[in-house]
């Protein structure tokens, strides 16, 4: 009751403070490291457009992934309310694929004010279900200024206008990054530290110190067994199976293939000899019991309960997918002491592979973002709220918190946290009641318009080791890193036709390589599994690979190679 108590008193003076303290601050920037304009002229900021007479707008929002709904008296949700005039209530996807739930909207003629429909994107746009956006971005620099002319050019679909805004491919001023948010091989710090934390650098070094590893320590402290390798395939998640090879050959996250970087041609990974040898590798790990044999029909959500539970020794997966649920479980049940924090290995094919987990300058992605649809009955006021919501007071709320009450700031000028902030902030209660970051809403990472802050708390570089488990901060020590993107190596963001998954996460089946798409996922999610868990590996492999080529491939390639061309095309005019 006494930490309420003073969490309430600190909130009133925050909120005093924003209500009577102007905006300053630019917007976010072209998308690189400009210092973009601030708001123009004639454009209400944040500040001003508080509430005049107590009202407040409320606006609903559904975004077509997974997530975590706060308390309806959420503080700091209000506080942005008072600043801005507006309140969105959010809604997640449950119980229903995206294209499912996308797909019962349109049916039912019904829309949420915003949206953000993941792979069912085109199908609100086919259905005339969003509203044209150009005018508003025009007039407002805060989004204006969030990308390039080229990034915004690219979002323009068949009929001229552009529909959405992508949340999470602004990087603001300088990069600063500390957090390898992408797909790795992970590993468990206890299993590193057991074996004096040698260098892994290949598939066949990383399954070879998971089973001796597991050989040696097959429970943890309280007897309950490891599991030494798990794989997610729920749904559109079966990322975490099927796209291996691309990263093992030493090529990016193009997701749908791989690109060759001299000749600009597309390349097939789900055919290449190194493919052959990861799902064989798989299937011998399976064969010895090192793969989990609920892999391929566990949930995402008994996924995340497994890795919680810090029994997962190693997997493939995306940061973003597993840390913010079950990394901040395993803060809360203090599993970190036992060594349960996971780190990112360079792992590739052999030895003389470079490897890419890791680009600098992000990704763009043009296949969807948040939208405004045309149920939204204000959508001048809902674009205006996209807009506040980009000034970078606000956007400290959303992402740092209430000064005093989230984070200090020292005299120096860098937010800083002390250890029962850090703690709070990774607990699911805390976050329910207090934070609102707005997750889905337009972001940006990078750095804050006063030259010493991130944006957000991991790109803190100081902020960021300080809160570092010990189980981290010991292997980064031991590796001479200081970051998880030190552990995997930087390389230069890829070319112009970066990445190819934001085309191919649009396909539908009106083309032919869409089709062939669709079939291929439905193959791969089917034998895939089969060629794992199979007795010959060679026939499960050959009846794959006759399923798969039936899916004619060729189509989707050659629709992934125009698509290319275009976007280097394209990419060449803006130069």
């Amino acid at each position: 009751m006494k930490r309420k108590k003073l969490v309430s008193m600190l909130l009133i003076t925050a909120m005093t403070a924003t209500l009577f303290a102007g905006c300053g601050g630019n917007s976010g920037n072209n998308g690189k490291t400009s210092n973009a304009g601030s708001s123009a002229a004639g454009t209400e900021s944040s500040a001003d457009a508080g509430t005049e007479n107590g009202d407040v707008k409320e606006f609903t929002a559904f975004f077509a992934v997974p997530g975590s709904e706060i308390n309806d008296d959420n503080e700091i949700q209000q506080i942005i309310a008072e600043k801005t005039g507006v309140k969105v209530k959010e809604t997640w996807l449950t119980g229903q694929t995206a294209d499912e739930a996308v797909g019962t909207m349109i049916a039912g003629g019904e829309y949420p004010d915003f949206i953000e429909g993941g792979s069912g994107q085109m199908q609100l746009y086919e259905a005339d279900a969003l509203i044209p956006l150009d005018d508003y971005i025009e007039q407002y620099p805060n989004i204006k200024n969030l990308f390039t002319d080229l990034e915004w050019e690219k979002l323009r679909q068949d009929d001229g206008h552009i529909y959405w805004i992508p949340q999470f491919s602004c990087i603001k001023n300088e990069e600063k990054v500390c957090t390898h948010n992408d797909e790795a091989f992970w590993i468990q710090a206890r299993v590193l530290e057991w074996a004096g934390y040698p260098e892994i650098r290949t598939m066949d070094q990383y399954f070879d110190l998971i089973e001796a590893y597991n050989d040696a320590n097959p429970t943890m402290e309280d007897g309950t067994a490891n599991i030494p390798y798990t794989i997610l395939c729920d749904d559109w998640r079966y990322f975490c199976l099927e796209n291996a090879p691309q990263f093992l050959d030493g090529y990016p996250n193009d997701g749908s293939c791989m690109v060759d970087p001299d000749t600009l041609t597309v390349l097939d990974y789900n055919t290449s000899d190194t493919a052959v040898k990861y799902f064989k590798k798989l299937n011998e790990e399976y064969k010895k019991g090192i793969v989990d044999p609920e892999s391929f029909t566990q949930t995402y959500d008994e996924y995340i309960a497994k890795l919680s539970t810090g029994r997962v020794l190693g997997m493939i997966d995306q940061w973003w997918d597993f840390a913010y649920t079950a990394g901040d479980a395993l803060k809360q049940a203090g599993l970190d002491k036992q060594g349960c924090d996971y780190i990112p290995l360079p792992v590739t094919i052999d030895e003389s592979v470079k490897n890419q987990w890791h680009n600098s300058g992000g990704a763009f992605n043009e296949a969807t973002g948040l939208a405004i649809t045309t149920g939204c009955e204000d959508p001048d006021a809902a674009a205006k709220f996209v807009s506040d919501l980009l000034d970078q007071d606000t956007h400290n709320l959303r992402f740092w918190g209430v000064e005093g009450v989230d984070y200090q700031v020292d005299e120096n000028g860098e937010f800083i946290r002390n250890d029962d902030q850090r703690m709070q902030a990774s607990d699911t209660a805390y976050k329910a009641s207090h934070l609102c970051s707005y997750s889905y809403f337009p972001q940006y990472s990078g750095t804050s318009d006063d030259g010493i802050n991130a944006n957000k708390p991991e790109g803190q570089a100081n902020e960021f080791f300080d809160s570092l488990n010990e189980d981290v901060k010991k292997a980064f020590e031991a590796y001479g890193v200081e970051t998880y993107v030190e552990m995997l190596g930087t390389n230069e963001a890829p070319g112009d036709w970066y990445p190819m998954w934001s085309f191919s996460n649009n396909f539908t089946t009106s083309t032919p390589g869409g089709m062939a798409w669709t079939k291929i996922g439905e193959v791969k999610h089917e034998q895939l599994p089969q060629v794992v868990m199979a007795d010959d590996f060679d026939s499960a492999w050959a009846a794959y690979m006759d399923a798969y080529n039936a899916c004619q491939p060729e189509d989707f390639l050659s629709e992934l190679q125009t698509e290319l061309d275009t976007r280097m095309e394209q990419a060449a005019q803006f130069k």
